[in-house]
């Protein structure tokens, strides 16, 4: 069975999930290699790609992975949500120990997955997380191989935002000024 991280209340409909509460993992500080392990949460070989957009639930706030908040990623040994990387990022919610010795021990990249390896994992957790009618996953390729991918960071996301805000013209759409009748 996989590891599990981020499956908190507030992030499903379904009470009662595997992480708790998000409120109560929610720390003034995060790890000192805080930004090392959101990289490599962000570098997870996509599972299950969700379509859906979604906020922080804290905040309320739009953030980097909004698009696809609940998509599920892995490592082979954890699963977690997408937008899970923001809230270690953001609200620095408490990891378990296991798994930043894991990823410490990893030095921060990504494995490659054997897919026969993994499959089984995969069909075990998948019902633990609300997927119990998901079909098997099954990949075509015999090993995942990670991506490169250039993890944009909050700073990254809120200036790009920020940019592209003050770019839009702004319309007042409180009065609109109508075409004389003829």
């Amino acid at each position: 069975m996989l590891g599990l991280l981020g499956f908190y209340d507030e992030l499903d409909t379904a009470p009662g999930q595997l992480n708790g509460s998000i409120h109560g993992a929610v720390q003034p500080v995060g790890e000192p290699d805080e930004a090392g392990l959101v990289a490599y949460l962000d570098a997870g070989h996509v599972l299950m790609d969700v379509m859906e957009a979604g906020h922080d639930v804290i905040t309320g706030s739009a953030h980097r992975h909004s698009a696809g908040c609940s998509s599920l990623l892995t490592d082979g040994t954890w699963l977690w949500r997408q937008d899970f990387p923001h809230y270690v990022e953001t609200h620095h919610v408490s990891l378990p120990g296991a798994f930043i010795e894991h990823v410490r021990s990893l030095n921060y990249r990504m494995p490659t997955i054997a897919v026969a390896q993994f499959a089984p994992h995969y069909d075990e957790t998948m019902p633990l997380v609300g997927w119990a009618s998901a079909v098997p996953w099954r990949s075509t390729a015999s090993t995942l191989v990670p991506e490169p991918r250039a993890a944009t960071s909050k700073a990254q996301y809120d200036t790009a935002t920020l940019a592209r805000d003050r770019n839009r013209p702004h319309v007042s759409w409180g009065r609109l000024r109508k075409s004389p009748k003829r």
